[in-house]
């Protein structure tokens, strides 16, 4: 999309207003459920940590393996068909889901909650590509950082509401995460706007498109953009340590209840937001997408170190404003990748990107939440509870050295190459 295409400013702004808020809703009912779901797994194993840990890590690996397979599907959907729909579909499979993990009362039927939440979340691979749809080229850094803003504003105020319902019944904040999922869907139905037009959308829906490994090949197509996807995948598995052990971390380690947990999570998405709405446009325009992309990934590098030398819960906070700052780094590498594709596959390439964040989930949460068990297991040779967190600054530093040699702005992507990808997939 070049900056001639583009909308006009006050309807770019209003179509930003609407995705997100969109986005925002359904960030807040993941949040709430955030402090209280390792909690409700342990209730479900006696109380015991260890088992609890490698119950987490399953959910997280099984919710990353389904949305490995279903965000190509997603993206090539919203290609052909638009993302509205996508949209609202999965607004609406989001809310009835939150309703089913709120009744049940085993862990299998909880991974089956879980599961049919991978499915159905699609919002955020389509809000993306909304994005990449509606903003010229040169200001979708400072879009995708309202984006990112959106989910620091759901997990400022998720986690610290769904501590305190959690606190009456560990079931409330799934009741509650339903109903935002649902008036969510509401709100899209009635309020939502297309973003794509019908003479932009793909000709065709095939499974040549939407399969998860048609979708990775799709990528390759792209060169420049293959080397971004790299740094993606290892930047969202490091990312998987915070879902995968912090509750259970800072329980084991600082012995932070529900409200602890929920004002540091407070804490966070306060520094993300300031980082999103304050930051990230001023430091492209002044230093560029690509060394923005390498100051948040180095930021976060030393953040992660910081928590797992931390043995005290405030030596762990002095670590948070500095982790906050890689915040950065994710809307400087969509900028930079969006640059590269066309509309007509923006939905497959940001369905591809998803599928990579979708296959680290896979092994991120086994990494991280195994590592943590065993590393205050009776079985290990040390006592090392902060291990998960070094692993994930190990990750981010290696993203660093691969953003170092491919992060590079881009010149206009020229029609023919459009063509030729689109032909090749």
């Amino acid at each position: 999309m070049t900056s001639a295409s583009a909308p006009a400013p006050g309807a770019r702004r209003a179509a930003l207003v609407f995705i997100f808020i969109t986005v925002l809703i359904d960030v807040l009912s993941f949040g709430l459920i955030i402090p209280v779901l390792p909690h409700l797994i342990e209730n479900f194993v006696n109380g015991d940590t260890a088992v609890a840990a490698w119950w987490v890590g399953l959910f997280g690996t099984v919710f990353a393996l389904v949305q490995f397979v279903f965000s190509p599907i997603q993206g090539s959907l919203s290609d052909r068909f638009g993302r509205r729909p996508v949209i609202l579909l999965s607004c609406l499979g989001l809310g009835l889901d939150f309703l089913l993990m709120a009744l049940v009362n085993t862990l299998p039927l909880l991974l089956i909650g879980r599961i049919i939440s991978g499915i159905t979340a699609a919002s955020f691979t389509t809000a993306n590509a909304y994005i990449a749809d509606i903003t010229p080229p040169e200001q979708r850094a400072k879009s995708f950082g309202l984006i990112g803003a959106a989910f620091g504003l759901g997990f400022v105020v998720g986690p610290v509401i769904g501590a305190y319902l959690g606190e009456i019944d560990l079931r409330l904040p799934f009741w509650f995460s339903a109903s935002l999922a649902l008036l969510n869907f509401l709100y899209g139905l009635f309020v939502l706007p297309e973003s794509l037009p019908p003479e932009r959308r793909s000709k065709r829906f095939d499974w040549a498109h939407a399969n998860p490994f048609g979708a990775l090949v799709l990528l390759k197509r792209y060169p420049q953009v293959f080397g971004l996807a790299a740094v993606v995948f290892i930047a969202n598995m490091a990312h998987y340590v915070y879902p995968s052990i912090f509750v259970l971390f800072a329980d084991y380690q600082y012995h932070w209840g529900l409200r602890e947990v929920g004002w540091v999570l407070l804490v966070v998405g306060v520094c993300n937001i300031i980082v999103n709405v304050f930051v990230i446009g001023r430091m492209v325009a002044k230093v560029g997408e690509r060394r923005t992309l390498l100051i948040g990934l180095s930021c976060g590098v030393i953040g992660f170190v910081i928590y797992g030398l931390s043995d005290t819960g405030l030596y762990f906070l002095l670590g948070l404003p500095i982790s906050a700052l890689w915040a950065m780094a994710a809307p400087a590498t969509q900028a930079l990748v969006t640059r590269q594709v066309g509309p007509e596959v923006q939905g497959r390439i940001q369905g591809s990107l998803m599928s990579l964040i979708s296959l680290a989930g896979v092994l991120g949460p086994a990494i991280f939440a195994g590592s943590f068990g065993y590393f205050i297991g009776k079985s290990s040779p040390i006592h090392l509870p902060g291990a998960p967190w070094f692993i994930a600054a190990a990750l981010l530093f290696v993203g660093l050295l691969i953003a170092w040699r491919y992060a590079r702005t881009p010149a206009a992507v020229p029609v023919a190459a459009v063509a030729e990808a689109e032909a090749a997939v």
